[in-house]
């Protein structure tokens, strides 16, 4: 089945017997962030017309936040956005962006994902999140590496979620992060990047 014939995390966690639980899985991490972006986006948000549609908020309001924070890790990652993720007939699907692992074939191959990042379209994040949990299934087997952590994000813009699969235990961050409060929001991105990184330093 496609990512989005899960509707919800529980049809993903009853499917490949997975343990959910909620606890604080992110701890902010400080990232210095250009102040000109910073203003431009800001006042992109507040004075221009940012979120008419769901690809007006992924291009205006959730690209750019992780963009912004890739460019500290674009030698070891590349951000693929609206890239098909398939691992089988069940699991298989369109993220809005996917954080990889740099490909030694180069940047026009998708190599280890590591962060998968779900839109939550009319701010339903419980089918966001099934979305999400499916495609993250899918990465974990993709990499053959069932100890791998993996990370999720569903966001509509304003509000971000966020999430990890350990094995098989699913953990969604208690707190949410808002578009409001960006020097908290980069933070716990760049924690996200951050572990990324550490795990990928693991295996090289």
């Amino acid at each position: 089945m496609a990512f989005s014939s899960y509707t919800s995390a529980r049809s993903v966690v009853q499917a490949f017997q997975i343990t959910y639980t909620e606890a604080v899985c992110i701890t902010e991490t400080p990232i210095a962030i250009n102040n000109y972006f910073r203003q431009d986006l800001e006042e992109f948000v507040r004075d221009g017309v940012a979120d008419n549609s769901e690809s007006a908020i992924c291009e205006n309001m959730i690209a750019p936040i992780l963009k912004a924070v890739w460019r500290s890790y674009k030698e070891q990652f590349l951000l693929w956005s609206h890239e098909t993720l398939k691992y089988s007939e069940h699991l298989s699907g369109v993220p809005d962006y996917i954080l990889a692992r740099r490909s030694p074939l180069g940047k026009i191959v998708l190599d280890q994902p590591y962060l998968l990042v779900v839109e939550a379209k009319q701010d339903n994040f419980d089918e966001g999140w099934g979305q999400c949990l499916a495609a993250m299934v899918a990465a974990q087997k993709l990499n053959s590496d069932q100890t791998q952590t993996v990370f999720g994000i569903v966001s509509n813009g304003e509000v971000w979620e966020f999430g990890r699969l350990s094995g098989v235990q699913f953990t969604k961050n208690r707190s949410v992060y808002l578009f409001q409060d960006l020097d908290r929001l980069f933070a716990a991105v760049n924690h996200v990047f951050s572990q990324c990184e550490v795990q990928l330093q693991a295996v090289v």
